[in-house]
């Protein structure tokens, strides 16, 4: 599990998406930097999801799996209203049933069992969808549940693989570490210094002055934690800082286009100044397969 960025740290995302515009104008608010969201409703929100992560990880971390757990099926009910804003009808039964069975199946078997959780997850959602009714409609439902539970469930276990292992509680910090350099460089640097839109048609108020801000944060937030609380050596520990940064970069604008096309600003209104729970995972997400097949790669 922004726990997600918004999970560790008070941040305000550095994208900010802004409700869509005409396309192949630059909207004028693009050209203004500024917080664009209520900022002390962020930050005490940020704070509390801090110290609930904190708790979790290193208070408590019989808990962990379950706040990921909870984390991974309000996502879920998030995209899946979401979605329907673009005509997909997700069955939520087996959706969220599939979200518990692979948590469960991390936890207990590992990688392993992740993956036969998943294929399980696919094949009942795929027999429940069609099982109401047959066509190109269900073809749809069925590839937007599959993206679903591949998108979140499945990347979002990752961190689960992660607190497995030795010294699990600190790279599950390492692989949120650097979406939350990210939302804080980027953040700062935009709204300071932002004055070149790196993609004005899908994230306005995103700029490449607030991407360097994010890309120094993060390595050095990365950097540190891996150097000094797990050994690493300084190498390995910056290149996967500069790789969670641009990861989680992708992961924002990705989010940013699908919500543009789906004409919606949040995929939820549950964390006041952060949207839903996806707003603030979504790098996340991304960023922990990352961080478990770099540390595999870089240090076998």
């Amino acid at each position: 599990m922004s726990t997600d960025p918004a999970l560790t740290a008070p941040t305000v995302s550095s994208t900010l998406e802004a409700a869509p515009d005409a396309p192949g104008s630059e909207p004028e608010h693009a050209k203004r930097r500024g917080a664009g969201r209520n900022l002390p409703a962020a930050i005490a929100v940020g704070a509390g999801l801090a110290v609930l992560l904190f708790v979790a990880l290193f208070v408590v971390p019989q808990a962990f799996a379950v706040l990921a757990a909870i984390a991974m099926v309000i996502a879920v009910l998030e995209v899946t209203r979401a979605l329907a804003e673009g005509g997909l009808r997700l069955p939520q039964t087996p959706l969220l049933v599939g979200v518990i069975g692979m948590v469960v199946s991390t936890v207990v078997f590992g990688a392993e069992g992740l993956l036969v959780a998943t294929a399980a997850a696919v094949c009942v959602l795929i027999l429940w969808r069609v099982s109401e009714s047959m066509g190109l409609s269900a073809l749809r439902d069925v590839a937007g549940g599959v993206f679903a539970l591949a998108w979140i469930p499945f990347l979002g276990c990752f961190l689960l693989l992660l607190f497995a292992q030795e010294q699990g509680q600190m790279l599950v910090l390492l692989a949120i570490l650097g979406p939350v350099g990210n939302d804080i460089g980027g953040y700062v640097a935009g709204v300071l210094l932002g004055k070149h839109p790196m993609a004005p048609r899908i994230s306005p108020k995103k700029s490449w002055e607030g991407f360097a801000g994010s890309l120094l944060l993060g390595t050095a937030g990365v950097t540190a934690v891996g150097t000094l609380a797990l050994d690493l050596p300084w190498w390995a520990a910056a290149a996967i800082g500069a790789v969670l940064v641009l990861v989680s970069t992708g992961g924002d604008l990705s989010q940013s286009l699908l919500k543009r096309d789906l004409g919606i600003k949040d995929m939820g209104h549950l964390l006041p100044g952060h949207g839903g729970v996806l707003d603030r995972i979504d790098s996340i997400l991304l960023a922990a397969p990352t961080t478990y097949i770099m540390l595999e790669v870089l240090l076998p």
